[in-house]
């Protein structure tokens, strides 16, 4: 089976027709692209669509980089002050942590208190989201496999901890396509510069290049050079898109198999139509006094007012047909805190990267709620680890794999509810222990998706995202 033929796509809106956009670039191209449109147009005779009945439409990965301390947010852990200040024993190989130097239990400095009707504990860092608690579901038992940040987050985002391997939004997209032909179906955006282990996050792997995720910058355009440069004329525009053509036919003849021709292809034809959608998506000035106040975008902090901007345009680009949209917060850049890595002092760090997101994080989920979308929208709140009861330094906590905690909201989850539990001190998960595989198995099972049926031939095996683990956690769904 070609790449082409693996696509499952639905739902395309149009300006102008594809045939007569392809008729323009060279009849070349309109026949390399031919066995791709048939699918867009729901012409194949391919099996499309998804497996079985979705719960959601679309996935928004609000990522925390570089290790949210989970004792010290949503997972109260009284026993911490209890026993402050002893060394932690009995928990098996406590020494798997990154710095291998585990100092002593150390309480939390934040505030924690119940919230809701669910009477959920959660620490004071997140005013905002802790009036939404009614409408998440935690897992309290995360494990992570590598104490690293690069692997850990390969780990996260491709289910391997190592490069190579597709992004779960990129397997998102192979599985289902787009409802979107103006915009890419997998869209990433950053509020400090890039994560940890980089582009690989978003990366498509062995899949055909074309379900890589697009970078929308933070400000300005959100994509460089969309726009042909001043003064550059359609007819010359014409003349480059017949020339390409028929290079692209010429090369097609002699490597008939080239995967990376048809996604370059595809590459084009969406830039074009970028030129009109991805500008008009990035303009927030059409959104409401009420939207910006509600999102905080016009906060005085530069750094929260990014964050902001970001999570309402995720909002924009998820209405307007995004299958997947992932945010970071925090990157490798030189601002301070410049990500979620508190090794020296938890306060100090956590206090203004919560901050930072908290407003926006909860005005999204207000706003997809009022607009009917937080129903069939997936939106997953987490890092790539937790961190140590213990104290690094003093102040500080180390990466702690063994036991961390996220949340989900909307796309079929149960509101107000806890899935497992880490012991007493909040170091390992010993209440249903929750892989990664499992998690992007109930993320695909979301969509309609089987992560055992989801696969792509690739050397010499037939390829899944959660390779050959993966249990959907069906206790959270409801």
């Amino acid at each position: 089976m070609t790449p082409s033929q693996h696509t499952k796509c639905t739902g395309y809106r149009r300006f102008v027709s594809r045939r007569d956009f392809l008729h323009t670039m060279g009849g070349g191209l309109g026949s390399v692209a031919l066995t791709d449109l048939l699918h867009a147009e729901g012409q194949s005779t391919n099996e499309s669509g998804p497996h079985h009945k979705p719960t959601a439409k679309r996935v928004l990965l609000l990522f925390m980089s570089a290790g949210v301390s989970h004792v010290d947010t949503f997972d109260y852990k009284p026993e911490l002050a209890k026993f402050s200040g002893q060394s932690i024993t009995g928990k098996g190989n406590v020494q798997d942590v990154f710095f291998r130097k585990p100092g002593k239990l150390m309480p939390s400095p934040f505030k924690f208190q119940q919230y809701g009707e669910s009477g959920k504990w959660s620490s004071e860092l997140f005013p905002h989201v802790n009036r939404k608690m009614d409408d998440l579901a935690f897992v309290h038992s995360m494990v992570a496999e590598a104490n690293s940040h690069g692997p850990a987050m390969h780990d996260f985002m491709t289910g391997e901890p190592r490069n190579g391997f597709p992004s779960v939004g990129a397997w998102s997209v192979y599985g289902l396509g787009s409802e979107t032909q103006d915009l890419p179906g997998f869209v990433v955006m950053m509020d400090r510069g890039m994560p940890p282990s980089s582009t690989s996050n978003w990366g498509n792997g062995f899949l055909p290049a074309r379900f890589q995720g697009t970078v929308f910058r933070s400000s300005g355009d959100p994509i460089l050079d969309l726009e042909p440069p001043a003064g550059y004329r359609s007819e010359s525009q014409r003349a480059s898109f017949e020339l390409l053509a028929k290079l692209n036919e010429e090369h097609l003849r002699t490597h008939p198999q080239d995967g990376e021709l048809s996604a370059r292809i595809a590459a084009y034809e969406l830039a074009a139509r970028m030129q009109l959608s991805a500008p008009e998506v990035a303009d927030l000035a059409k959104e409401s006094a009420a939207t910006h106040q509600l999102y905080g975008t016009g906060r005085s902090d530069p750094q929260q007012a990014t964050f902001s901007r970001l999570c309402l345009r995720a909002r924009r680009l998820l209405e307007r047909g995004v299958r997947f949209v992932t945010v970071f917060s925090g990157g490798s850049n030189n601002k301070q805190p410049s990500n979620w890595d508190a090794h020296s002092n938890i306060e100090t760090n956590h206090r203004p990267n919560a901050m930072m997101v908290d407003q926006p994080i909860a005005a999204l989920l207000a706003d997809l709620k009022s607009r009917g979308m937080l129903d069939d929208t997936l939106v997953i709140w987490t890092g790539e680890f937790g961190r140590t009861p213990t104290s690094e330094g003093t102040k500080g906590r180390d990466h702690n794999i063994s036991g961390f905690t996220l949340w989900m909201s909307g796309g079929g989850v149960k509101p107000g509810m806890a899935y497992g539990a880490t012991d007493e001190i909040g170091f390992q998960a010993v209440d249903n222990p929750v892989q990664i595989a499992d998690l992007h198995a109930t993320i695909l099972h979301t969509l309609g998706l089987n992560h055992e049926r989801l696969t792509y031939y690739y050397n010499g095996l037939q390829r899944r995202l959660t390779g050959v683990a993966g249990n959907v956690i069906r206790e959270v769904l409801a």
